[in-house]
């Protein structure tokens, strides 16, 4: 499958949407963290409670594969998750011949920033 590239327009008009599964995988990155701390201490009880730490495990599988789902779905649409905890996206773009990614972080009202494939964050610059 061939990389999809994005315009300015295109990778904005996706932002709600990346902003709701944003909301989402932050949301149950807290849960899954909320609900590990609960399974080591049900853990640590003597004796533990079998049927309490297997619906734990259960629980957190779960919400494994259910953020995974919502992560590739993102990738499918060749949006690039960067980090979920500062809301940290790419998308593929061509500017002035070459090939970059477009940058968007939480907070941002658009995507206003771009940098090249190997610099990172760090190497952002605006969009002219």
């Amino acid at each position: 499958m061939a990389k999809k590239l994005f315009t300015v327009e295109q990778a904005n008009q996706l932002l709600p949407y990346v902003r709701e599964e944003l909301s989402f995988l932050q949301e149950t990155k807290r849960l899954f963290y909320q609900t590990y701390q609960e399974l080591q201490q049900a853990k640590k009880r003597q004796p533990p409670d079998e049927q309490e730490v297997f619906t734990l495990e259960c629980r957190l599988e779960f919400m494994e594969l259910e953020a995974q789902m919502h992560i590739n779905q993102l990738m499918e649409k060749g949006i690039e998750v960067k980090d979920i905890d500062i809301g940290l996206f790419d998308f593929p773009a061509v500017i002035d011949g070459k090939e970059v990614l477009l940058c968007w972080k939480q907070g941002e009202p658009s995507i206003a920033y771009y940098h090249g494939i190997t610099e990172g964050f760090a190497g952002r610059k605006p969009i002219e």
